[in-house]
């Protein structure tokens, strides 16, 4: 895909609505409802918050992996996710179906040191049905029902910039 190209798609997450607008050449395609950060937005490392500013999307995860297919460290670990395996492994913080991982472009902000979105594991994924949206209540990623993170995941090419506010 050319450079072009990825300058017509864009993301922008805005926290306080707890919403993810999807541009294509500039025009509103797409409005997600998502769960940000319980501890609201941050850029440390450590913090569990949500970071704040431009970001690319780095990596994508998981391209042909079933709905619900359980990840952890960016590896699928065979496993789908259940009422049952939730019950096995109720701490868990469910990764679950596509991982988009953002990369911070704003040094000092939320790129290189000790607030590199990247390097704190910053993703967009799925995560239980069950799990609201709407609501802040992450662990700093940026959540999506599962059926959302496929199409999101389909829809956007690499290096597309998300802007998170």
């Amino acid at each position: 895909m050319s450079h072009q190209q990825m300058l017509k798609h864009s993301l922008v997450v805005d926290i306080k609505s707890q919403t993810m607008n999807y541009y294509r050449q500039e025009k509103l395609v797409r409005e997600f409802r998502v769960s940000t950060a319980k501890n609201g937005p941050g850029q440390m490392f450590g913090s569990q918050c949500t970071p704040l500013g431009l970001h690319i999307l780095r990596a994508k995860i998981g391209a042909t992996l079933p709905i619900n297919a359980v990840l952890v460290k960016r590896r699928w670990t065979g496993e789908v996710y259940s009422s049952k395996l939730k019950e096995t492994y109720p701490y868990r913080d469910w990764i679950l179906t596509r991982i988009i991982w953002l990369s911070g472009c704003e040094v000092g902000f939320n790129r290189l040191k000790n607030v590199d979105s990247m390097r704190r594991f910053i993703y967009i994924h799925g995560t239980p049905d069950t799990e609201p949206m709407g609501r802040a209540n992450s662990h700093g990623c940026i959540r999506m029902r599962n059926n959302e993170i496929i199409e999101l995941f389909d829809s956007v090419p690499l290096y597309t910039k998300l802007l998170i506010q």
